[in-house]
């Protein structure tokens, strides 16, 4: 029968094109209700398009791999690897308008032996953050003993604890404090220097309690910039301390 001209001629919409999955079989995972041409079994959860007609897994030999969701890349990779036949699971993504990777189908077998190579390495990821752990413990524990032994030196005064505690605080891995700074790791007497000052502000000094207060920073230290100073004169110069007993002259017997 010939069609009224210009009538147009109804056209079905075209499927996008399923990616390449490296020849292997694709799997899809409809979004519409779908039932097996060859055995009418459904909806379908996962199917294989033949010629554009949708079968289950069973019809399409695929029916005893086990799905592999997407998200890790090692364990995906060695699945694939270790199985004989494995098969792409994909989606299509209407907003993107294309077809995208959901998973893997693969034997069971296979993923069983890909999950253990994984542990496997994962147990040695573990032993070797431990160890990782344990070294940089003792270089940091090895570095605050020699930043104390520094601030000994140039503060002779300086109690040993105190100094111990200086260390530690300035040293702290990751706190970006002067201690792990290139000056701080070289122990330059400046770098020391500004850690003693910073402790000895803080807790020989009304300084917190003057931020606390409302006082700007500036003019805090400012305010206690002498009691700074004292401390660590004090420190330098340790005999400088030395009291003389009452009635007691130098040199007396």
């Amino acid at each position: 029968m010939a069609r009224p001209a210009g009538a147009r001629r109804s056209v079905e919409p075209r499927s996008p094109a399923l990616p390449d999955a490296g020849g292997g079989p694709v799997v899809v995972q409809p979004q519409q209700r779908k039932h097996c041409v060859a055995c009418r079994q459904g909806p379908l959860a996962l199917l294989v398009l033949e010629d554009g007609a949708p079968r289950c897994l069973d019809c399409a030999d695929l029916g005893h791999l086990v799905f592999l969701p997407r998200g890790d890349a090692a364990l995906t990779r060695r699945a694939r690897e270790e199985s004989a036949l494995s098969a792409v699971v994909v989606r299509f993504a209407r907003r993107r308008g294309r077809y995208e990777r959901q998973g893997l189908l693969v034997e069971e077998a296979a993923l069983a032996r890909a999950e253990e190579r994984c542990l496997a390495d994962a147990e040695v990821r573990q032993r070797r953050r431990v160890r990782d752990a344990r070294r940089r413990m003792a270089e940091d524990e090895r570095f605050v003993a020699e930043f104390a032994a520094e601030i000994g030196r140039l503060f002779p005064g300086c109690p040993d604890g105190r100094a111990r505690a200086v260390a530690g605080h300035a040293a702290l891995r990751g706190s970006g404090r002067v201690g792990r700074s290139a000056a701080g790791r070289a122990l330059s007497e400046a770098a020391v220097t500004s850690a003693v000052v910073a402790s000895v502000r803080h807790l020989d000094t009304p300084y917190d309690g003057l931020l606390m207060s409302g006082v700007p920073r500036r003019e805090a230290r400012e305010r206690i910039a002498g009691a700074v100073e004292e401390v660590l004169r004090e420190w330098r110069e340790p005999a400088a301390r030395e009291v003389v007993e009452p009635g007691r002259e130098q040199g007396e017997e």
